[in-house]
């Protein structure tokens, strides 16, 4: 049985209409949250870095073939496998995230493979968050 709180994460990144919900997504967030980027050494501390990777994430991933493939539980902790395909370009990964006892994520971590599915991925990160 899926945890509610990755069920609600799942149900923002997979918006079948391309509208994610920043405000759910904010809702979903402890306040001191952290985002592990497969791209940016330093860990992004606090809920608003956090949810604005996670909503750049998002708007890359939207529109594509993105979907959760595997998921794999902890009594606090979830590993979801993910695909998508940008420009052609197969991208896997996955999405290790832990909760507190409130239902809150506190810790986003991302992985991706191959390097050209991460080197797909970083420019249009990169011009996400440069706005």
């Amino acid at each position: 049985m899926t945890p509610q709180v990755i069920q609600r994460w799942i149900d923002y990144a997979t918006a079948s209409d391309g509208n994610h919900d920043s405000a759910a997504l904010d809702e979903l967030l402890a306040e001191d949250a952290v985002f592990y980027s497969p791209a940016v050494f330093t860990p992004q501390q606090g809920r608003a870095k956090t949810a604005m990777y996670l909503n750049a994430a998002a708007k890359v991933f939207g529109g594509t073939d993105f979907r959760y493939v595997e998921q794999w539980y902890g009594e606090s902790s979830a590993i979801l496998e993910f695909t998508a395909t940008l420009d052609g370009i197969v991208v896997d990964g996955i999405d290790m995230i832990h909760w507190n006892e409130q239902g809150e994520i506190v810790s986003f971590k991302v992985m991706i493979r191959p390097l050209k599915g991460l080197q797909a991925v970083i420019p249009r990160m990169a011009e996400l968050l440069a706005g």
